[in-house]
C-alpha cells in the first residue's frame, strides 16, 4: 500500500531539494552589497533624472475601469464553454445565456449612466 506513495514522496522531496538548492545558490553566488543599491530602488524613467517620489496617488477611475474589465472578462470566460456545447443545451441553454447577457447588459448600462466610462 505504501509503495504506491513512493513516487509522490520522491517527487516532493526532489522538488523541495531543488527549490532549497536554488535559494542557497542565489544567496552564495549573488552580490550581497552593491555600491549603487540605492539607485535601484527608484523607478526607471528612460535615463532621465527621477522626478518626484515613486509613490503617487492614482485616480479612482483606474480602479473602476479595472473592475469593469474583470467583470466583462469573466463574462467571456463564461460564454466560451457555452458556445462549445450550445447545440446540446437546446432552447433552455439559449434562454439561460440570454438571461445571463441581459444581467450583464443591465450592469453595463448602469455603469454607463453613472459615468464610469467618462474621463
Amino acid at each position: 500500500m505504501l509503495e504506491s506513495y513512493l513516487p509522490i514522496a520522491i517527487l516532493i522531496g526532489a522538488s523541495t531539494m531543488l527549490a532549497l538548492g536554488m535559494l542557497v545558490a542565489s544567496a552564495l553566488l549573488g552580490r550581497s552589497a552593491h555600491p549603487h543599491a540605492g539607485a535601484k530602488l527608484y523607478p526607471y524613467e528612460c535615463g532621465m533624472p527621477v522626478e518626484g517620489t515613486p509613490r503617487q496617488r492614482f485616480s479612482v477611475r483606474f480602479y473602476v475601469v479595472a473592475m469593469l474589465f474583470i467583470v466583462f472578462d469573466l463574462e467571456t470566460a463564461f460564454l466560451l464553454p457555452w458556445a462549445v456545447v450550445y447545440r446540446r443545451l437546446g432552447l433552455f441553454g439559449l434562454m439561460e445565456m440570454f438571461v445571463f447577457l441581459g444581467i450583464l447588459l443591465v450592469g453595463y448600462v448602469y455603469a454607463w449612466r453613472k459615468g464610469a466610462f467618462q474621463w
